[in-house]
């Protein structure tokens, strides 16, 4: 082992010998490496991964690999997610620390706790309420819903976990992301005035007693910044150039965007949808950009043409921050014997996490 190499070694360098470095270190390291690369990730990391897909699948793959050294190139909660389900047992590395989530942000375990302590007051929520948090969250959240019988949802699974949840109890509290919850609550037939908004800034979310008991979801008024920037008006405009188009969107996305929208579903979803669709066909996607622009790519051989929603670009800022530079010096590190920005969850806050993490693939199986 020699002394760890700095990042400022390789934030200078060009693509291209990022390119050469990262190729030559996969080579080295073999079967002892496995890069995992999200779907929102840039092309110029993408290309490098080993494993592509959701942060849920790629956390999955990393549980089955036998590789020793597990690099995420995504956001903090997928890398947290990935050391959980190996048990601590590989090193889970995120190329840069700084690649988080403000979706994830907007819920943290002081103002969940709050927001508990507050329902507890009008009733028992542990007798009343199933704690549900959406995987793009931290580590201590997961936890909270395992030490609360509790479980973890992704949008693509979030309705069969609904109904486990109201099988259970009468109640759900959601977080960190309104719109998945909301947009999963409307096709189980649960009306919007039975769904409020706690805003995690006011006192008792904002609500009324009445609110508050009468309601069978309790929405975190978290979001997603790239999917907020979707508007209805940008269908409408589609539609007025595209009358036989079609609009696939992510549940994440507003309330009014996916009423509007032909077809909503994962990350997933999207991507097997458009797979499937014949020659000719005109899509609009709400979702982020390096996926849309990598899906036109691919399907415009095939004579299908893929739109992004907004007219401006609309980027996840933190998915953006995982760069060839930080690729390439995190994977030279190995070579040279040195495990830099590994991931670690205690096991005090790991052992609940993924208790719910996997009640949640029960539920789903």
């Amino acid at each position: 082992m020699s002394a760890a190499l700095k990042i400022d070694q390789f934030s200078l360098m060009d693509d291209r010998e990022c390119d050469a470095r990262i190729t030559a270190a996969k080579a080295i390291l073999g079967k002892r490496l496995a890069i995992l690369g999200h779907h929102y990730q840039r092309n110029e990391v993408f290309k490098h991964a080993d494993f592509t897909g959701d942060s849920l699948k790629l956390s999955q793959l990393a549980a089955d690999s036998d590789a020793e050294f597990i690099v995420f190139c995504g956001v903090h909660f997928m890398a947290e997610v990935a050391d959980v389900l190996t048990f601590g047992q590989r090193s889970v590395i995120l190329p840069d620390l700084a690649a988080g989530c403000s979706m994830a942000d907007m819920a943290n375990l002081v103002k969940v706790r709050k927001c508990w302590d507050e329902i507890s007051t009008l009733l028992d929520p542990d007798e009343h309420v199933t704690p549900v948090t959406y995987i793009n969250s931290a580590a201590d959240l997961k936890a909270f819903c395992g030490s609360h019988g509790g479980i973890v949802c992704t949008s693509s699974n979030a309705r069969a976990v609904l109904e486990w949840s109201f099988a259970r109890r009468e109640k759900v509290l959601f977080f960190p992301d309104q719109h998945l919850g909301r947009n999963t609550g409307l096709k189980m037939g649960i009306p919007l005035d039975q769904m409020v908004t706690w805003d995690f800034m006011k006192p008792r979310g904002g609500l009324t007693d009445e609110q508050i008991k009468n309601a069978r979801m309790i929405l975190w008024k978290g979001f997603c910044s790239v999917h907020q920037m979707f508007q209805p008006a940008h269908i409408d405009n589609f539609r007025k150039a595209q009358p036989n188009g079609l609009v696939i969107s992510h549940p994440e996305n507003a309330y009014e965007v996916c009423q509007k929208s032909d077809f909503v579903g994962s990350t997933e979803y999207i991507l097997r949808t458009v797979r499937a669709s014949e020659p000719g066909t005109h899509w609009l996607i709400g979702t982020e950009l390096n996926l849309v622009n990598r899906l036109a790519d691919e399907m415009k051989p095939r004579g299908v043409t893929v739109q992004f929603m907004s007219p401006t670009v609309c980027m996840c800022s933190t998915m953006f921050r995982t760069d060839p530079q930080h690729l390439a010096w995190c994977l030279d590190n190995l070579v040279a014997g040195n495990v830099v920005n590994r991931i670690r969850v205690p096991e005090a806050v790991a052992e609940p996490a993924r208790k719910a993490l996997n009640l949640m693939l029960e539920v789903v199986d």
